[in-house]
């Protein structure tokens, strides 16, 4: 439950904090997001807000007719770029623990808090990147509500089956394909995974299509691996996969690119006060005996959506508001 008056009190807790928890944390978040695993990272940013130049209006090339004097006259191009960029805010996160509970501890805190820590991060950006969950006003629109606008999306049960409606010719795939990129991977709920078992190569009596092949036949102890077209299947596992809008998403995830800003810190506080959104103290850490665990970062990220020779449509998609068709994602929607 979010708010401003959630404690680790002793029945939730124990133990001492390191205070190398930063690097840690930050380098296990990838770890645990499908933004972070799949996405382009670019460098970290020193101010509020990266410029990315991208090309709007590609460079074209001529025959060149005839020999000079009379001809040979070779025409001139031009190439066009326009700014997007990728506005910092802040993800944060603070854990006031009481002192004698750290003091009485018989385990370490810090070994019970971390993953989820570290899971919560990953999860706030998952939702605010690709789903509809409340994210910052200046980022993009996330990237399952804008392939769906882009039509870029496929409902279950389009084709004869799954694997039709993600591979076939009017499939998730194909949607990527027509816009100019090429799927580099895909990212589902786990529960995704009983689908694609349950997938045969000749009706129900075929043998599993993402059954591991032996020598001696189908083997059903090996462990399956899942990829799709030869590129991997990432399956989300921090509860952020929202399953009433997408099933699959599938795309040229290197088209869409994230930075962290260089200010991103870890502290332990001592004393000062915790508010809620009304100005209300919650807690007094001097007064009430307490320390506090802040962890803070500044993130943005941006889909650049460059022109590109399959679709030249100058802008890309959602240039003026309006969609123009083309978009690195394709989703895999719920049936009706």
């Amino acid at each position: 439950m979010a708010g401003f008056d959630q404690i680790i009190s002793r029945t939730d807790a124990a133990g001492i904090i390191p205070e190398d928890f930063l690097n840690e944390v930050f380098s296990h978040v990838p770890q645990q997001s499908a933004v972070l695993s799949n996405m382009r990272r670019l460098r970290d940013g020193t101010t509020n807000q990266m410029r990315l130049p991208i090309l709007s209006s590609l460079p074209m090339a001529y025959w060149v007719d005839g020999e000079a004097p009379d001809g040979g006259l070779k025409e001139t191009t031009r190439a066009r770029w326009t700014n997007k960029f990728i506005d910092y805010r802040e993800i944060a996160v603070i854990a006031p623990i009481p002192i004698n509970v750290l003091d009485d501890a018989a385990f370490p805190i810090w070994e019970q808090v971390r993953p989820y820590i570290i899971e919560a991060i990953g999860h706030r950006i998952d939702n605010g990147v690709l789903f509809q969950n409340p994210h910052p006003a200046v980022w993009p629109e996330p990237v399952v509500p804008s392939a769906i606008a882009a039509g870029n999306s496929v409902a279950i049960g389009t084709g004869a089956d799954i694997f039709e409606d993600v591979l076939g010719e009017d499939g998730v795939f194909a949607a990527v394909e027509g816009d100019g990129y090429l799927v580099s991977g895909s990212v589902a709920h786990p529960r995704f995974k009983s689908r694609l078992r349950g997938l045969r190569a000749v009706g129900q009596f075929g043998p599993p299509i993402f059954m591991r092949a032996q020598p001696s036949g189908q083997d059903i102890q090996s462990a399956t691996r899942y990829e799709l077209d030869g590129t991997p299947l990432f399956f989300l596992m921090n509860g952020a996969f929202d399953t009433s809008l997408a099933e699959l998403i599938s795309g040229a995830w290197d088209q869409a690119v994230y930075s962290w800003r260089r200010d991103a810190t870890f502290s332990i506080h001592r004393d000062g006060i915790i508010q809620d959104e009304y100005g209300t103290t919650v807690y007094n850490l001097l007064q009430q005996n307490m320390v506090a665990l802040r962890v803070s970062a500044r993130f943005g990220w941006q889909l650049p959506n460059p022109t590109n020779r399959l679709n030249p449509t100058e802008g890309g998609a959602f240039a003026t508001g309006d969609v123009v068709g083309r978009y690195p994602f394709a989703v895999l929607t719920p049936g009706s």
